[in-house]
């Protein structure tokens, strides 16, 4: 009995051959084998909420060649693919780890084939960063849904080996991004669910103890997060999308104190690539029901916005709501993807350091999250 129930399972788990959805995969630019450090990089699709569409794409610096939707053909017999709402990516140890916020688990794949290794449950979980053999994943803790009530989040400890979580910490409300600065991770809390009385903390954490130790008041609804050479935490607000505008923070990690508040800065998403760090935002306002774009770049040592717009060709006027940004730290390609409609396959741009167009590709719907690989892909066999 026991025999034909393993054979039930296996005949349910897998999938058949042709309810597998192959990926495709497109020419961007001219073969390129002398490409340095960076090999290609993998972008996730978040997919629409509820439909379990979370994708992952792959783009191959040596052939040029873009390549959509890889995890379900290396992955056939993962019934559930990837998941409702890829909300971050990461590479840590050899393994690429992929959040799924409404699926409540953390996808670990192996870098070079992205084949599935195991999950970490984590109920709406939301970013992930690393140090010393340990994952700590960000968690919304109680259900996807607008609650007054929300509980407090917390951050997972996660022990890479086993991916087994180990150890909890209870943060602020709704908590997003996250950075290590020494031995101490700060963690930006949103309170997104509890609108309008947003949180407006940083939560730190003693790495040794696993315990908060204390919370810096910065601005309302935080998201994003950076931490640059000189120490320093790069922290967006969101704002409460009606009187409180959106903008850029500074915390100085060796005192956790707020430096600065760049209030002509609004802050969508970010990131740094040397003393430069890449801002785009498109703040949406209920006040005048439109969305306001800029594309910025500061530098981190003098804190000062040295371009007002790092798309310099024109091609900003193509992009219809910017999601994602990556900077390729070898070569210093920006990257830009537009999410269209929210509903559709989007865009991903690839502008060179001097903010020109060099080419562009449809992934699937809602590109957000690049992680850089230093290792080749392997070729499905």
């Amino acid at each position: 009995m026991k025999k034909y129930l393993l054979i039930l399972l296996a005949l349910v788990a897998c999938r058949k051959e042709d309810e597998i959805v192959k990926s495709t995969s497109t020419q961007v630019v001219y073969p390129y084998p002398d490409v340095g450090e960076v090999k290609g990089f993998f972008l996730l699709n978040e997919g629409n909420m509820g439909s379990n569409k979370a994708t992952l794409d792959w783009f191959d610096y040596e052939t040029g060649v873009y390549t959509r939707n890889i995890f379900a053909e290396r992955n056939p017999g993962v019934a559930r693919e990837l998941g409702d709402v890829g909300n971050d990516l990461q590479i840590y140890g050899g393994r690429l780890y992929a959040v799924i916020n409404c699926s409540h688990f953390v996808e670990v794949m192996d870098v070079r084939t992205a084949r599935h290794i195991g999950v970490a449950s984590i109920p709406n979980c939301r970013y992930v960063v690393f140090k010393d053999g340990y994952a700590y994943v960000s968690s919304y803790a109680g259900p996807v849904q607008i609650d007054p009530n929300a509980r407090l989040g917390y951050v997972a400890k996660v022990d890479t080996a086993s991916l087994s979580v180990v150890a909890e910490c209870v943060v602020g409300y709704q908590p997003e991004e996250m950075v290590v600065a020494g031995d101490r991770l700060y963690v930006a809390n949103s309170g997104g669910y509890r609108k309008p009385n947003y949180d407006t903390t940083v939560s730190v954490i003693d790495l040794n103890t696993f315990t908060e130790i204390k919370k810096i008041e910065v601005g309302v609804n935080l998201h994003r997060m950076e931490l640059d050479r000189y120490g320093n935490i790069w922290v967006s607000s969101r704002g409460d999308y009606y009187n409180a505008p959106s903008q850029t923070f500074v915390i100085d990690s060796r005192t956790d104190v707020v430096t600065d508040a760049l209030q002509l800065l609004p802050c969508g998403n970010m990131d740094r690539c040397g003393d430069s760090l890449y801002v785009y935002s498109s703040e949406w306002s209920y006040l005048y029901q439109k969305n306001t774009t800029s594309y910025a770049i500061i530098d981190v040592q003098s804190k000062r916005v040295v371009s007002r717009n790092f798309i310099t060709d024109g091609t900003e006027r193509s992009i219809v709501v910017p999601y994602g940004i990556a900077v390729n730290p070898a070569t210093r390609e920006i990257f830009v993807t537009d999410a269209k409609d929210y509903l559709t396959p989007g865009t991903l741009y690839c502008f060179s350091p001097d903010g020109r167009r060099k080419w562009s590709v449809t992934t699937g719907d809602i590109p957000a999250h690049i992680a850089f690989s230093n290792q080749k892909l392997k070729p499905v066999n």
